[in-house]
């Protein structure tokens, strides 16, 4: 069993996005799984990208928000809605509500996702 304390939880951030890396490879042992909480305000973005070995299940906590997807398409994301994105699928997200936007995101095989923000406390 591993037990994960709230002060061994980082969080990386870039403008207007808070992820907090739950369970990752940082803080513990699983070959499996990541799970983030990432939270964007009003106009932020988190701009498309893939993954090239892991797929990532979204589940859509509190919010409005629109998924960027692949050859500029676009579809409506909202609390209790989930998505599947295999790996190499294009993927981002822009919160176009106005309020903030909150997604659990579960990634496997696990990334460390450091390399994508620029700040982390």
């Amino acid at each position: 069993m591993e037990y994960i304390k709230k002060e061994n939880i980082v969080e990386l951030s870039n403008p207007g996005v808070v992820s907090r890396q739950l369970l990752n490879p940082e803080n513990s042992s699983s070959e499996r799984v990541t799970i983030t909480e990432v939270h964007l305000e009003p106009n932020a973005e988190q701009p498309r990208h893939t993954h090239e070995f892991s797929e990532q299940i979204w589940y859509a906590v509190k919010g409005t928000g629109t998924l960027l997807l692949a050859d500029d398409k676009e579809i409506k994301f909202t609390a209790g809605d989930v998505v599947r994105f295999a790996d190499k699928d294009v993927h981002g997200l822009k919160n176009d509500g106005e309020s903030e936007f909150v997604y659990i995101s579960v990634t496997s095989p696990p990334i460390n996702f450091g390399y994508a923000y620029k700040e982390k406390k």
